[in-house]
């Protein structure tokens, strides 16, 4: 029995995936142009339109640029961690979204993450990093804060923390945990939470940071930790008309 030809997404999906294998395994390196849509098109024995759309699949995962012109093309791009974080954010936010993950297992996991920044930022945190969390802080505290602008000052308070460790490798790694875990935290919590609180473990936080106490931001993060699960668990108590305990 003849197979089915197959569909012409599927064949651009195999062209982007073997392209970007070869970037991946060194055969295609930063800056180097790819062969034409022409010899492509010849190469993968597909139409032109069928490579154009492979193309675009990769320069929509920023692992290629195209450039007009007659030295132009599509060449090999140098990916910046910055570039990355937006992937690794929407990459964490699915998985929460579409998997079965518990809030503790979420909290258990974001938290640790951070808690391993915490002896590199201590040591490393820079005078603007901890004025970026004093004014997160103060910025916390005004009366009239919508609850929206509590949970972006909560990310931007955090992610000063974790950019504080000086490696764009951690950063772009915790980049999922705070930036996507923490608003779902922030929309779970939010309604029985005190900001009084989580402003006064902020302060902590960043006190010791500023002392380059590594202990002392750790046992702050995990007072942090165990005061959110509470506020969750309240949460879902009451959601089933439990008592919480």
């Amino acid at each position: 029995m003849k197979k089915p030809a197959q569909k012409p997404a599927d064949l651009s999906a195999k062209i982007a995936k073997n392209i970007r294998d070869a970037i991946i395994s060194g055969a295609l390196i930063v800056d180097e142009r790819l062969p034409s849509e022409a010899d492509l098109s010849e190469q993968f024995n597909v139409s032109r339109p069928t490579v154009r759309e492979a193309l675009k699949r990769l320069a929509a995962q920023s692992l290629i640029r195209t450039q007009r012109g007659a030295t132009g093309g599509a060449f090999v791009n140098r990916i910046s961690f910055q570039d990355a974080y937006s992937q690794q954010i929407t990459t964490s936010t699915l998985l929460l979204s579409m998997n079965d993950v518990s809030f503790e297992t979420a909290c258990e996991a974001r938290y640790t993450l951070e808690r391993a920044c915490a002896p590199l930022s201590a040591e490393r945190r820079t005078a603007d990093q901890i004025a970026t969390m004093r004014t997160e802080i103060f910025r916390q505290s005004q009366p009239n804060l919508s609850d929206e602008a509590f949970c972006a000052s909560d990310v931007a308070f955090h992610r000063a923390l974790v950019d504080g460790a000086g490696n764009p490798v951690l950063s772009y790694q915790l980049a999922g945990a705070v930036e996507a875990m923490q608003p779902l935290m922030n929309m779970i919590t939010f309604t029985t939470r005190s900001r009084a609180a989580i402003i006064d473990l902020h302060s902590k936080i960043t006190d010791a940071l500023e002392a380059q106490d590594a202990d002392g931001v750790e046992a702050a993060l995990t007072a942090l930790e165990i005061y959110t699960q509470k506020l969750a668990a309240d949460v879902f108590a009451k959601r089933v008309g439990r008592k919480p305990q």
